[in-house]
């Protein structure tokens, strides 16, 4: 299929975290500190909430409150009905660094991901983790060794599906009914995890780096490779069935629209903090797709 790219929303500093919820499109813009949403076509363009300490992943509790990652204060921050923002976990004695994304499960238990190591600073390449927020607050670690665990998905069979940005692989879990993540396995493989700790030396190495991503009806995942630098449509065990180039540097994905058949991509041209900060060539494009969104229902939650 021939895929035609439309920008949506330009003119941004880094996108991040693109969902579609109530029929419009939402995204994290890191560098003004925004979360945003715009109508299908990139019209309507509204803040939805500002934070401070740089927003990222975004997800709903099953009663409809906005769930907003608040990167380096590692927080879990949640929109009340009438806009305030509160606390709604404080990861800071459980992560050394940047918290990323999040994902909520059919019960209202959340995931979040961290970065495990100081990734602006080029400190030394460590591996993340996982941790779980149920609904009383309670803060659980759920999985350990993920290099960079990023977008994730969780499946009607309850497979708990997770990028690992910088470990050439993306893992699954089964989730099970009270919350934890068990029989991890490899969901695709694309190279060895990294073999030096130096980030410069070590992305040399990196064939597939997926960062967000969405499923599909079919149950293919649509990954955000920042490597090559296109949107991946993957099946399990790695084959790659179709692909997109965005033409820059893409972060995420999110399958929406009227009927589910839109492809709406975060994209700008690299991650560097400095240039991002400084410059507004951040977009969201949106481009169609043959297979679309599962059906309500099918897939519990999506995060990319």
């Amino acid at each position: 299929m021939t895929h035609r790219l439309a920008t949506l929303v330009p003119g941004r500093t880094l996108v991040e975290a693109p969902r579609w919820h109530d029929d419009r499109i939402w995204f994290s813009d890191l560098y003004t500190f925004s979360v945003l949403s715009a109508r299908e076509d990139g019209s309507d363009l509204h803040v939805e909430a500002t934070v401070p300490a740089q927003p990222s992943g975004l997800a709903w509790l099953p009663d409809g409150r906005l769930l907003i990652v608040s990167m380096r204060d590692r927080k879990l921050l949640r929109r009340e009905s009438d806009g305030a923002l509160v606390v709604h976990a404080d990861l800071s004695e459980h992560v050394a660094n940047c918290c990323n994304e999040v994902i909520v499960d059919r019960h209202g238990r959340a995931y979040v991901g961290d970065f495990g190591f100081d990734l602006d600073d080029r400190q030394p390449l460590a591996p993340g983790s996982l941790h779980r927020i149920d609904p009383d607050g309670r803060i659980t670690q759920v999985a350990t060794d993920l290099w960079f665990p990023n977008g994730c998905v969780i499946t009607t069979d309850d497979v708990f599906i997770v990028n690992e940005t910088f470990g050439n692989r993306i893992s699954a879990f089964d989730l099970t009914d009270d919350g934890r993540l068990v029989n991890r396995r490899v969901w695709a493989e694309f190279g060895p995890p990294p073999t030096t700790t130096n980030f410069d030396d070590a992305a040399s190495e990196f064939i597939v780096s997926p960062d967000g991503m969405c499923i599909d009806a079919e149950g293919a995942l649509w990954v955000a490779d920042l490597a090559s630098e296109k949107l991946l449509r993957l099946r399990e065990g790695g084959e790659v069935i179709d692909e997109i180039s965005a033409g820059m540097m893409p972060f995420s994905a999110v399958l929406g629209g009227s009927d589910g058949r839109t492809l709406f991509i975060c994209a700008a041209p690299n991650y560097d903090e400095a240039e991002r900060r400084t410059t507004t060539h951040a977009k969201v494009l949106a481009t169609r797709v043959a297979v679309g969104a599962a059906p309500v229902g099918a897939v519990n939650r999506t995060a990319g």
